[in-house]
């Protein structure tokens, strides 16, 4: 039925990064306040620690925090290294950095950015190391300083015997010594796995922490923007004044309003709307996001294609296995997606001839700087940009769009500006997630209890396609790599061009991989007749934290131990990805209208290492929720070019009443750590999938269960 209506030991440390000239007070490229790399008071040790007069602790965070709690995650590693009381610790966003090597581009892959649920796996040993290595400066300080033998002690200090020292009455020195490039990293976990209250709820709750549109400077005027009512259009002309407007800035593809205030801006912007001329490709009229799909469907299906191959193992091709062994053949498709992040795109700057400072939600400080170069011509050096908190990123903030459009138009004004873009200029020019379509073909059981064949396509609007690199791996994330043990498996990839505009979104591919080949496992086991959980437990016997989190849903869910109520049903699925193993139990329900009503949900997560257990359960209560969105309503639908979404009135996404209650069970474990920002998301709508065709008997394969909407329906 088609709907209805690891981190790894050899991360070394930089040692410029930790000596940086050997002065007492190392300029490094952070800022406390909103003033262009102000040095607060204190000594640095290295780039990532500063401990000021009164012994606090600060460290410097290159990922962004918006929501994950990777501030506190880091903090706690320090704090664990150093003895530090949790009253001593601070969290303190870096500053974007030009250098290369980049010291706060995250160690797996060198750029200061945040995404792919990476941050911890990132940082997690390097972080360790810097404090590490603080702490035998530290302890060398004591030794030049006082002779004798110094040991560390709870509280930020060092002893010797009956007499103790602050950190802060050793970093003068400490940060003259050489530093260690293999230290030993502490074995204790007095800080590391427990719950520590997050650093930035305190803020959060008073109202005191500044997210990108809380941002105010002196002399501040304010803009919005107005864009192409279809995609890609570019101004062809428009007005030069408008009432109550102090300027009209061409920004190319938009034009930004600047006026007095932001409600102003956005008015002149909605007045002007039809007094502007564009130009667009001519295929933008006829493109629509239905023809799209149509042709992902046909692609899925073709024979007469050529498919990158992402992976193959087995000695037989398994098209030819399956040809006397196939029990699945199913087709499965998701649509394109809004990011619908609760802060919308904004962005402050303040250019001059010799500098510009911006001030931004952003996940991609290592694009800005580039950014900034190209529209202002100026040097890294004179360019300094702050991170705030995000009101939501789920990857739309690594653009620079909005960036690009606020440094335009305050080099224009030559003024301090501050951008909004409204609601509906936000949700309509977007970087959506891609439409996919997946076929699954699945054989059944060898002698061994293995599959005995997959043939998987995934075809999709690629994201690096569409950048000019037919290289994709992420388009079939999920599908490469799989626990289950399938003899013969071919993972293919078929490109289907369009020109909605694409970007990143939580958990992009596995956001539509799992749930095809999750909804095939339980279709599977329907045609061997087996229960689907204990099927996924058989094929992921050999697989000790596969088997681990999805024993742990069983027991959790009460799957094998007791029937769902009357009038309810439940569905699992499971995930391995981002670093992590994850199973998800839903139990569902049908409402007086017919419609679903997801009342549980049971979480079982493997993630290496856990940090901070309360911050990964938020994450994957954060990631249900997300899913259950997208699984249930998300739909960016774009007809003859032009997206229709405008608002959540009409992009309707996860209320209060929606929420399920939600258990979330994080399974102790040594291994690296994981990701987790985004394993709480793919699961969802296969459970939701399977549980609801146990249920009702209708087996949906394409995405969003109710087409079409609206937060005032459904």
């Amino acid at each position: 039925m088609d709907r209805l209506a690891s981190s790894s030991d050899s991360v070394s440390i930089n040692r410029r990064a930790f000596l940086g000239g050997g002065a007492a007070a190392l300029v490094v490229p952070f800022t406390v306040s909103f003033s262009a790399r102000a040095q607060a008071a204190g000594s640095t040790l290295g780039a990532y620690l500063k401990i000021d007069s009164t012994n606090v602790v600060t460290v410097y965070v290159g990922s962004t925090e918006m929501g994950q709690g990777i501030m506190t995650g880091l903090a706690q590693l320090v704090a664990e290294e150093l003895m530090l009381s949790w009253s001593q610790v601070r969290g303190e966003q870096a500053l974007a950095s030009s250098a290369s090597p980049n010291p706060y581009g995250n160690p797996l892959f060198g750029m200061q950015l945040t995404g792919g649920s990476t941050s911890m796996r990132g940082w997690y040993l390097p972080m360790r190391k810097a404090a590490a290595i603080a702490r035998e400066q530290l302890l060398a300080a004591a030794r030049q300083l006082y002779g004798g033998a110094w040991t560390l002690k709870a509280g930020g200090q060092v002893t010797n015997g009956p007499v103790a020292y602050p950190f802060s009455a050793l970093v003068a020195t400490a940060v003259t010594i050489p530093p260690l490039t293999s230290p030993t990293l502490a074995t204790t976990s007095t800080v590391i796995g427990k719950k520590m209250p997050r650093l930035d709820i305190p803020a959060k709750v008073n109202g005191s922490a500044i997210f990108g549109i809380d941002v105010r400077v002196p002399g501040m005027v304010y803009a919005s923007v107005v864009h192409c009512p279809t995609l890609t259009g570019k101004v062809a002309s428009m007005p030069t004044t408008a009432a109550g407007a102090l300027a009209l800035v061409n920004l190319g593809n938009a034009v930004g309003v600047v006026a007095n205030d932001t409600w102003t801006a956005m008015k002149i912007a909605r007045s002007l709307a039809s007094k502007i001329a564009w130009t667009q490709p001519a295929n933008m009229a006829t493109l629509d996001s239905a023809l799209v799909q149509a042709n992902g469907r046909a692609l899925a299906q073709a024979t007469n294609v050529a498919p990158k191959i992402y992976e193959t193992t087995g000695a037989v091709d398994p098209a030819i296995v399956l040809a006397s062994t196939r029990k699945v053949d199913a087709l499965y498709q998701t649509p394109f997606l809004a990011h619908a992040c609760m802060e919308v795109l904004n962005c402050t700057a303040s250019v001059t001839a010799t500098s510009c400072e911006v001030w931004a939600p952003t996940q991609g400080q290592q694009f800005c700087i580039p950014t900034i170069q190209a529209i202002t011509g100026l040097a890294p050096a004179q360019i300094t940009v702050h991170t705030t908190f995000l009101g939501g990123g789920l990857g739309r903030k690594i653009e620079q769009d909005y960036i690009a459009q606020a440094v335009t138009i305050a080099k224009a004004v030559g003024k301090p500006v501050k951008l909004t873009w409204s609601r509906e200029q936000d949700f309509k020019n977007d970087k959506y997630r891609p439409t996919a379509a997946m076929r699954v073909q699945l054989g059944g059981l060898d002698s061994n209890g293995a599959i005995t064949a997959m043939l998987y396509r995934n075809v999709s609007t690629s994201i690096n396609g569409q950048k000019g690199n037919p290289e994709d791996t992420g388009a079939v994330a999920g599908a490469v790599g799989l626990p289950y043990p399938i003899v013969n498996r071919r993972v293919e990839f078929v490109a289907n061009p369009c020109d909605v505009p694409l970007g990143y979104w939580r958990s992009v591919g596995e956001s539509y991989n799992i749930f095809a080949i999750e909804s095939a496992i339980d279709e599977l086991a329907l045609a061997l007749g087996r229960d689907p959980m204990a099927l996924r437990k058989s094929l992921l016997v050999a697989d000790a934290r596969a088997r681990g989190v999805v024993d742990a849903v069983d027991k959790m869910s009460g799957w094998s131990t007791s029937t769902a109520p009357s009038g309810s049903a439940r569905g699992v699925a499971f995930m391995k990805g981002f670093g992590s193993y994850i199973a998800l139990v839903v139990q569902v329900s049908r409402k007086t209208d017919g419609t679903i009503k997801v009342d549980k949900a049971f979480c079982a997560i493997d993630c290496g290492v856990a940090i901070n257990p309360d911050s990964i359960e938020a994450q994957v209560q954060g990631g249900i929720i997300h899913g259950l969105t997208a699984a249930l309503w998300g739909e960016a639908v774009i007809v003859n070019g032009a997206p229709k979404p405008g608002n959540f009135s009409n992009y309707r996404v996860a209320k209060a009443r929606d929420v399920p209650q939600m258990s979330v069970a994080v399974i102790a474990s040594t291994a690296a750590p994981g990701g987790v920002g985004e394993t709480g998301v793919p699961c969802v709508a296969p459970a939701i999938a399977n549980a609801w065709a146990k249920l009702s008997g209708q087996r949906i394969r394409t995405l969003p269960f109710y087409s079409g909407a609206t937060m005032s329906g459904l």
